[in-house]
């Protein structure tokens, strides 16, 4: 509970937190709003392939003109301004930061950059979840190879739920489930870029007008973000993916503790240890009452009776047995809650949430018969959406992570609701991301053959 105060010494020192920003979208907009109120935060660099879109989002943010006028990064360095520019690889390999944020969302661009970061003694906060879930065991292991910090990003959920487990088990509980809520029906899986707008009520000149990405919102509906940020989840806590996917069942938040728990105690969990999202929607359109649409949540077990007694002594949300428990935040504030990854890696070296195994992963799966020949367009698009599964049984499957499911041409026909193999696309094998993908299957592989 000390980050504010080691901050204002970093400020007091003159020597604030250099950081450099990559990607310009709403995450680090939300990240770089809160930059002026926050003690020993340098943003030296704000990277983007679109320029004017970086300086927009700055004064967007507040920033005045004269704040990130730096043409250089020593000078910005030098300066206390900020450089913004677009060669994220440069801005990373100057020697002019400590932390870099990767809010690309592009998965493959983001293992470029992590491995980059490592590679140059700097920590690494992977906004981009798409990148972490494609790669982020092996990434995480080489910025620990160099002596640096690789974490999730703090106010995303995954890392929001990979505290609340961390919570539990050192207040000395078995987590039993923890997860996430979101808006869910089972028709979201087919949804394309042209019919998300439908979904949320808006029309695509009103989403246009808001400067609403169709296929990023169209992540958020059709499951494939909720299997990316559980997947993350399961591999940074050592949680286990559901063997089905994710179930999305119905559930408010004074039912937590009597649904999420096993099956063989009344719950509608395959086992204990899961990660599974909640819906805000009961399977006919309704609304569910007391819904957790934003927030996240751990269901826990007491383990002595003592304990279970204290659930009720001190009103603590239980299951009908009262053994089983839940705790719930209702919202997170995303990138404005940024500030404090940062603060982690570079004051405590510490993340605020890692992998630490291979346990979840997430397989592009067919939202339509395809035909061989097409071209698939990946996360959020008209083709494929992505499932959560097994990390074991991903591998054995073959299957195609959904990272890798953008701008690749398909060699076989592929039915609906099938899940895409490697072997179904033609895949570019020198690229960096395919070389460490192929990596992280080979070491669980090995790791199951031993």
């Amino acid at each position: 509970m000390n980050l504010h105060k080691m901050l204002c010494e970093r400020a007091n020192q003159g020597n604030p937190i250099r950081v450099g920003v990559i990607g310009a979208g709403k995450f680090a907009s939300m990240f770089l709003t809160q930059v002026a109120t926050t003690p020993g935060l340098h943003v030296v660099a704000v990277c983007d392939l679109d320029v004017a879109r970086a300086r927009r989002a700055l004064t967007d943010t507040g920033w005045d003109d004269n704040r990130f006028a730096a043409t250089s990064l020593h000078e910005a360095r030098k300066s206390g301004t900020t450089c913004v520019n677009d060669d994220a690889m440069a801005t990373i390999e100057s020697g002019d930061l400590e932390v870099v944020i990767d809010s690309t969302g592009d998965p493959v661009a983001g293992v470029r950059h992590a491995l980059a970061a490592s590679d140059n003694g700097l920590h690494m906060v992977m906004v981009n979840v798409e990148a972490d879930v494609l790669a982020g065991p092996l990434l995480a292991e080489r910025a620990r190879a160099a002596g640096t910090v690789y974490t999730l990003a703090y106010g995303d959920q995954p890392a929001l739920i990979a505290e609340q487990v961390d919570w539990a088990r050192t207040a000395g509980f078995q987590v039993v489930c923890a997860g996430k809520g979101t808006k869910y029906l089972p028709e979201y899986h087919r949804s394309t870029p042209d019919t998300v707008w439908d979904y949320y009520g808006l029309s695509p000149r009103q989403a246009r007008d808001a400067g609403m990405n169709s296929k990023m919102f169209n992540s958020f509906l059709d499951g494939t973000k909720s299997g990316i940020e559980m997947a993350a989840v399961a591999n940074a806590t050592g949680l286990q993916a559901p063997s089905g996917g994710l179930g999305f069942p119905p559930c408010g938040t004074h039912e937590l503790a009597q649904k999420l728990k096993p099956k063989n105690n009344g719950g509608l969990l395959e086992g204990s240890g899961m990660v599974e999202v909640i819906s805000s929607l009961a399977r006919d359109g309704s609304p569910v009452e007391n819904d957790l649409r934003w927030g996240v949540y751990v269901t826990f077990e007491a383990p002595t009776d003592y304990a279970a007694a204290c659930f009720a002594q001190y009103g603590v949300n239980t299951d009908q047995s009262g053994r089983y428990a839940s705790l719930y935040r209702p919202s997170h504030l995303i990138g404005l809650e940024l500030g404090v990854s940062v603060a982690s890696v570079a004051l405590r070296g510490e993340a605020t949430g890692a992998p630490v195994a291979f346990n979840a992963d997430v397989v592009a799966t067919a939202k339509r018969d395809l035909a061989a020949g097409e071209t698939l367009d990946g996360e959020g698009g008209f083709t494929v959406w992505g499932k959560l599964m097994p990390a074991s049984d991903s591998v054995a499957l073959g299957g195609l992570p959904i990272g890798l499911a953008g701008n690749v041409v398909l060699k076989n026909p592929i039915a609906a609701n099938q899940c895409l193999r490697w072997s179904d696309v033609a895949v570019d094998e020198s690229s960096r991301a395919v070389i460490v993908r192929r990596e992280l299957e080979a070491t669980l592989a090995d790791s199951h053959a031993a």
